[in-house]
């Protein structure tokens, strides 16, 4: 009986040994997959990323939100941005300024405050497009194309966003160039793990064709 208790034991083992390394197996294969998409995303238009000073030509620089600080004025990660885009736009490298944020809820208006801040520093009202429905990267990029025509930009956010950004927007059918925001600043690994996530749902977003929360117009009056 002891020898048979002891078999049957050893049984339950191997078998909670094999279950163990099963989870394991598919666990890192999810993660090397998951890794996988990310750096083709990353690497896929990196070539597209050029110095300020370096930038094409373009009829409009879109610039994403990136949310706001108390008093409803931009964070600092989006006057970054905003800053890069009032370089460009004062060098003439761009015509137009597309501002695409947030204004999903009535406490949180970006583009407002985007707009505000851009007019305060000598961009006049008709060298400004507002988007109001910039819920997301991938909103803002297929509205840009959908909603506002866009068919080339200049793209400006962070370095850590602009690879992802490139990716959505040229897959969407504009023929985008990035300018880093934070162009000669160290990297920061702050949104790696974040950034990893995101661009694999980016990539599933662009094959599937997945539809912005609003696919035209605006978000309705709050």
């Amino acid at each position: 009986m002891g020898r048979k208790f002891m078999g049957s034991g050893g049984h339950k083992k191997r078998w909670r040994r094999s279950a163990l390394l099963m989870v394991l197996g598919l666990g890192l294969g999810a993660a090397l997959a998951v890794g996988a998409v990310s750096l083709y995303v990353e690497w896929r238009y990196v070539d597209r990323i050029l110095p300020r000073a370096q930038a094409p030509q373009a009829p409009v620089a879109l610039v994403y939100g990136a949310g706001l600080a108390p008093g409803g004025k931009p964070s600092p990660v989006l006057a970054q941005r905003l800053d890069a885009a009032l370089a460009l736009y004062h060098s003439g490298t761009v015509g137009m300024l597309l501002l695409s944020g947030d204004n999903s809820d009535r406490f949180h208006d970006e583009t407002r405050a985007m707009v505000r801040y851009v007019r305060e520093r000598g961009v006049p009202s008709e060298a400004i497009q507002e988007d109001t429905a910039g819920l997301s990267t991938y909103d803002s990029s297929v509205r840009a194309r959908t909603v506002f025509g866009v068919r080339e930009a200049l793209l400006v956010t962070q370095r850590f966003h602009l690879t992802r950004a490139l990716y959505i927007a040229n897959s969407v059918g504009i023929d985008a160039w990035g300018v880093a925001a934070d162009e000669g600043r160290p990297t920061t690994r702050r949104y790696a793990l974040r950034e990893t996530l995101s661009r694999v749902l980016a990539l599933l977003m662009v094959w599937a064709g997945a539809e912005p929360q609003y696919p035209s117009g605006a978000p309705p009056p709050r």
